[in-house]
């Protein structure tokens, strides 16, 4: 139930942060105030990631392949599937739930509209990116997963 559930979310999350991201870049190319859409697609990004890393850490606690590599670590790192499930997609993932945050708060806490909108279009970009890299795509070889996972 977790994994369809982290496996759906994904994609609000995407939606979320690709939306906040072209708000941010329309913003900087007409210099627009910061409006309620743009702080209400942030937080929803914000809160979007926030309950996509909690269902990433359940999932990683009781995760076969995540109890394998920390059972043997060093083995792990020298396995491709273990080193990406233990320490490539959660770090990349938090790292991308950490730029959300920063480009939303910046973004809030501007003083003048063109830097908020500058704030969010690096943030959520750099979120995005990271995202587009961990997230374990059907054509990755060895660690790819169906594009919404079922029951």
């Amino acid at each position: 139930m977790w994994i369809v559930l982290h496996s759906a979310l994904r994609w609000v999350c995407l939606a979320a942060v690709v939306g906040r991201l072209g708000l941010a870049a329309r913003g900087v190319a007409t210099g627009s105030p910061l409006g309620p859409r743009d702080r209400q697609l942030g937080l929803v990004s914000v809160i979007a990631m926030d309950l996509q890393l909690t269902l990433g850490l359940v999932l990683l606690a009781v995760s076969p392949l995540a109890q394998a590599a920390f059972a043997n670590m060093g083995a792990a790192m020298k396995d491709p599937v273990l080193r990406f499930w233990a320490v490539e997609h959660p770090t990349t993932m938090l790292l991308s739930v950490a730029a959300v945050h920063v480009g939303h708060r910046l973004s809030s806490r501007a003083a003048e509209p063109r830097r908020g909108h500058r704030a969010a279009l690096i943030g959520f970009g750099i979120a995005l990116l990271l995202m587009v890299v961990a997230i374990p795509w059907p054509f990755r070889a060895g660690v790819g997963r169906p594009w919404l996972a079922l029951p």
